[in-house]
């Protein structure tokens, strides 16, 4: 009994462990009604993992000779993945069936993948992390390329497979380089290892800057951004929708904890190269995305951009700019996935349209989501007092007390350049002349995008619960600062 004890904080990861091969042998055995019945089976599996990871808040425990690290940062990060999980197989429902593609290995892919990113959350050595990173991508993979009656998505999986594998490969040289320096694949005696009294050595930082360009792939952080907008473009909507969210929040995570675990007395070489590919991403997903013309694209480069503001926050290097990273993440899950429930809707008689002029005079043929969509991009743009502006306030607020000056009016003026496209959608939907109308929206888009719509009006009202679970979870990862 004092074994089932000591592993009791691994519930979630088991629950959902076991429930997925439940779930694949169910589609296995169950071909006529499988699809079904394996994605309704789902939520409840992602529902109890949540219950355990928030039953047990404020209990850590380090499992595996400090292999595994259950604390509330962690916790924290599992739950936004797990819920971006949820609303994304809800939301999916519709486009699957239409399209033919609702099929229980979609399900149980989906699951995998969110299972390895629960794995990078709690890793606490160089091999847990890349297990988990392996059993989040070869899952991706695959559904990057579900459809497979369309040459886009059999690109999308390629491209993104063949860069995935390249930046695995950069990540596993410096995890080597890591590794042969210290004599230690441990977080904590890699820690150790670096405290010298002159500057690190540099097998040292050439490691750090591999294992950094591995990480910064998986957030699609400048310049290893190159996979994003194509593989966003030729994935299945459902798909994009999931890469848009949770992965990008499991990678953030990942980071946070590598760079503050593992090289606490390297922050001047890891805060460099942070700064940089922070103020590249917010620049290029700001510039990028303005000749855009398809909206998955300009979400890529969106997204591409909110990673480097959320960077923005991890250079700062201090508890204010994790607590700010957190409310970030937390926020742009809710606009990503309110945002994408609309891109969802997006389909004129049998076919899914993606141009964003085909939202032309949306607000005259259904003014309440015209009002909703308009409310999130307004949010992404970063405009008081939706919840984007907080977000935003929050991690430059920690770059100033960082002395970071230069950064902070770096991620102003590159929110000042993004506001123009998503300003652009905005014009299209309520001052265009309106094209031929989209059809019906299915009610659980219309429930996800009302609920994201009303979260980013409302946020102001009362945040308190947000910034408070940021700031026990960044209390978790750094105690002493």
């Amino acid at each position: 009994m004092n074994v089932l004890a000591e592993y009791m904080p691994l519930l979630p990861e088991v629950i959902l462990f076991l429930g997925t091969l439940l779930l694949l042998m169910t589609g296995v055995f169950n071909e006529q009604q499988g699809a079904k019945v394996v994605w309704g089976l789902a939520m409840p599996v992602l529902g109890a993992a949540i219950f355990f990871l928030i039953k047990d808040w404020g209990v850590n425990a380090v499992l595996f000779n400090g292999s595994f690290v259950v604390d509330d940062f962690a916790r924290l990060l599992k739950v936004m993945v797990l819920l971006g999980g949820i609303v994304t197989l809800y939301m999916s429902v519709t486009y699957l069936s239409e399209s033919g593609l609702f099929k229980p290995e979609y399900t149980v892919l989906l699951l995998f993948s969110l299972l390895g990113m629960m794995m990078m959350l709690s890793a606490n050595d160089l091999i847990a992390m890349y297990l988990g990173l392996e059993v989040q991508s070869l899952a991706l993979y695959v559904v990057a390329s579900f459809r497979r009656d369309s040459v886009r998505s059999s690109e999308a999986g390629m491209k993104y497979f063949v860069l995935g594998a390249l930046s695995s490969g950069m990540l596993l040289y410096g995890c080597s380089m890591v590794y042969g320096f210290t004599g230690s694949i441990n977080f904590e005696d890699i820690a150790k290892a670096t405290i010298t009294e002159g500057a690190p050595s540099v097998g040292m930082v050439i490691g750090l800057v591999f294992i950094l360009a591995g990480l910064a792939f998986k957030i699609s952080a400048v310049p290893f951004h190159m996979w994003t907008p194509d593989v966003y473009e030729g994935a299945p909507t459902p798909v994009t929708a999931f890469f848009a969210a949770c992965p990008k929040i499991a990678a953030m995570g990942l980071l946070i904890r590598v760079i503050h675990s593992a090289f606490p007395e390297m922050q001047p070489q890891w805060n460099q190269i942070i700064i940089f590919i922070s103020i590249a991403s917010m620049l290029l997903g700001a510039f990028g995305a303005i000749g855009q013309t398809n909206i998955k694209r300009l979400m890529a480069y969106s997204s591409i951009g909110h990673m480097g503001f959320a960077l923005v926050g991890v250079a700062a290097g201090n508890r204010e700019g994790i607590e700010g990273v957190l409310v970030y993440l937390m926020i742009y899950l809710i606009m990503t996935v309110g945002a994408f429930a609309c891109i969802l809707a997006m389909r004129r008689n049998e076919e899914m349209v993606e141009n964003i002029e085909d939202l032309r005079g949306l607000s005259q043929t259904n003014l309440p989501a015209a009002f909703m969509f308009a409310m999130l991009m307004f949010s992404l743009a970063g405009i008081p007092p939706l919840a984007g502006f907080f977000a935003k306030f929050y991690v430059f607020m920690a770059a100033v007390k960082a002395d970071m000056f230069v950064l902070a009016v770096v991620g102003v003026l590159a929110s000042v350049v993004g506001a123009f496209y998503y300003l652009r959608i905005i014009k299209i939907m309520f001052f265009d002349e309106p094209k031929e109308g989209i059809n019906e929206m299915p009610s659980q888009l219309k429930i996800v995008l009302g609920l994201s719509g009303m979260f980013v009006l409302l946020y102001v009202v009362y945040p308190n619960p947000i910034i408070d679970s940021a700031k026990l979870a960044a209390k978790a990862l750094l105690p002493t600062v």
